[in-house]
C-alpha cells in the first residue's frame, strides 16, 4: 500500500508571506528572504559547477562542502533575530572556524598557481565561468545579509571569504591566467 505524501505546494505563502525557521511570518521581499534566497541561488550555481567539473574531482569535494556550509548559513538567515539563540553552532549557525576554513582553503590554492596581476575576464573555461557567477551572487548576499544578520553574526564574513575563494577557484581552474592587457 502506497503512502500518502505531502504536497510540494501548501499555499501558505499565496499572501506574499514567508515562513521563517524556529517560526515567524515576514514578507517575502524583506531582508531575510532577499538574504537567504539570494545564498541559494549562490549555492544552485556551486551546483553547476559541480556538474560541469565531474564527480569525484577535488572541485567536487571543495564544492560539496562549501554547499553544506549554505545550508547551515541559510538556516542563520532564516531566523527571525529573536529565535537566533535557538540556533546550534556550525548546525544553524555560522562559526569563525567555518569562515576560517574557507581561509585555509584559499591558502591553500593560492600556492597551486601564480595570481594573475590584472583585471580578468571571466570566461576562460566552463567551470571558472561558473565559478565567477557564484563569486558575484555571494557577494549579492553578502550584501542582502548586512541587514540580516548584522554582526557578531558571521554570515557577513563567511560570504566575504566566500566570495574570495570562489574568485581563487576560478583562477586555478583556468590553469593559466588571462589579463586584460592579454586580450586587448
Amino acid at each position: 500500500m502506497r503512502m500518502a505524501r505531502e504536497k510540494v505546494y501548501t499555499r501558505a505563502g499565496d499572501d506574499g508571506t514567508t515562513g521563517l525557521f524556529y517560526g515567524g511570518r515576514v514578507g517575502k521581499d524583506s531582508a531575510l528572504p532577499r538574504a537567504y534566497g539570494a545564498v541559494d541561488e549562490a549555492q544552485a550555481i556551486l551546483g553547476l559547477a559541480r556538474a560541469e567539473a565531474g564527480k569525484g574531482t577535488e572541485l567536487d569535494d571543495m564544492l560539496v562542502h562549501i554547499c553544506r556550509d549554505l545550508w547551515v548559513l541559510m538556516a542563520e538567515l532564516a531566523t527571525l533575530p529573536e529565535n537566533r539563540h535557538k540556533l546550534v553552532d556550525e548546525k544553524t549557525r555560522v562559526t569563525e572556524l567555518m569562515v576560517e576554513k574557507l581561509e585555509h582553503m584559499i591558502d591553500s590554492l593560492d600556492e597551486r598557481f601564480e595570481p594573475p596581476t590584472d583585471f580578468v575576464v571571466p570566461g576562460q573555461n566552463r567551470v571558472s565561468a561558473l565559478l565567477d557567477v557564484g563569486r558575484t551572487v555571494a557577494r549579492r548576499a553578502e550584501r542582502h545579509s548586512l541587514a540580516a544578520a548584522p554582526p557578531p553574526s558571521q554570515a557577513c564574513p563567511y560570504l566575504n571569504r566566500l566570495s574570495d575563494l570562489l574568485w581563487t577557484l576560478a583562477r586555478w581552474q583556468e590553469g593559466e591566467s588571462l589579463s586584460v592587457k592579454d586580450v586587448i
